[in-house]
């Protein structure tokens, strides 16, 4: 179906109502000349083919016309069979140029899905080396996996909102990753650690820090619970001896959470704590390791004691928080 207007004003009523795929355009109209007239059809619907309709003494404006966006030009006096064949090939381009957009934006998603499933397939590995780092050890078995359900119970507790509490999940399933740089003899010795031993095993944050730096740039809480995990609510915890609300919040409910399983779990160099006594050690610690706010709302997640320590959960794959993934696309 074809439709007329009398001037380019008319024209700009018109396709306010309804656009269409193809416009013919005289240069010379009333009101609005035919240039003033492309100039806003190619910026407000982009999608239109324009045809210009020129005398030949008009042809250089013609050109200027198409280097303004117009697909073709016709020339006055023109046969119906010229303006059919030119109207199917302005048709044809639009539809050639419209394909082409479609495919980049198709293979933009295309790449995007690639560039997740190779991050994902990262966080799979690192993940797995994790667990493989903890199986040696029957004393840390499921560690990692409990730090981040106690973390996230408490992230519920606190009311913060479910990307803070995936990404409060993901680095607490990662916050010892760091340890593969840790030599095995010290991370499995039975006695008390030299002052040499320690240190170095306190390196494991940054270490974890370093390895997954280039990947999770896009998800910085994670990342700071990996460094931060071991920082202290006065100041004089590792690495960076950060305090109170210097250290994120996240690495303050990883801290609480890491500490309980730790304390709640046999290790080589003691048995593991009655869950009253660790509890207690929490709330003796409250404003000194631990930020009060997190032990208050440790207490909240789990009010009877009896359903602690928890078993180890399942294995689940992890996933980069929603927040970070939406920062890789802008």
């Amino acid at each position: 179906m074809c439709r007329e207007a009398g001037s380019g004003v008319e024209a700009l009523a018109a396709l306010e109502q309804e656009p269409v795929p193809l416009l013919i355009s005289d240069l010379r109209m009333p009101e609005m000349d035919g240039v003033t007239l492309l100039r806003e059809v190619t910026s407000r619907w982009p999608e239109t083919a324009v045809i210009v309709v020129t005398a030949v003494a008009e042809v250089e404006s013609a050109v200027a016309c198409l280097q303004m966006g117009a697909l073709d030009y016709v020339a006055k006096p023109f046969h119906l069979d010229e303006v059919r064949a030119r109207v199917t090939q302005a048709l044809d381009k639009r539809r050639l140029i419209q394909e082409n957009k479609s495919y980049q934006v198709h293979l933009e998603e295309r790449v995007e899905a690639q560039a997740r499933r190779i991050e994902e397939l990262f966080l799979e590995g690192v993940h797995a080396l994790v667990h493989a780092l903890e199986a040696k050890d029957g004393y840390t078995r499921g560690h990692s996996m409990r730090v981040s359900n106690y973390a996230v119970s408490i992230a519920r507790a606190l009311d913060l909102d479910k990307d803070m509490v995936d990404t409060i999940a993901l680095g607490a399933e990662l916050h010892d990753v760091g340890k593969i740089g840790v030599s095995e003899g010290i991370l499995h010795k039975a006695g008390k650690l030299t002052d040499v031993e320690y240190r170095h095993i306190m390196e494991h944050p940054v270490i974890g820090f370093r390895i997954l730096g280039p990947l999770m740039r896009d998800a910085p809480g994670a990342l700071a619970i990996v460094r931060s995990h071991h920082e202290r609510f006065d100041g004089k915890g590792l690495p960076d001896g950060l305090a109170g609300e210097a250290i994120s919040l996240e690495a303050r409910v990883v801290a609480v959470a890491d500490a309980f399983d730790a304390m709640t779990s046999v290790r080589p160099y003691r048995p593991s704590l009655a869950v009253p006594i660790a509890m207690k050690e929490l709330d003796e610690n409250k404003g000194i390791q631990f930020d009060p706010a997190v032990v208050d709302a440790f207490r909240r997640a789990f009010p009877e004691l009896r359903t602690l320590p928890i078993p180890t959960p399942q294995l689940q794959p992890l996933r980069l928080p929603v927040r970070a993934m939406e920062a890789r696309r802008v």
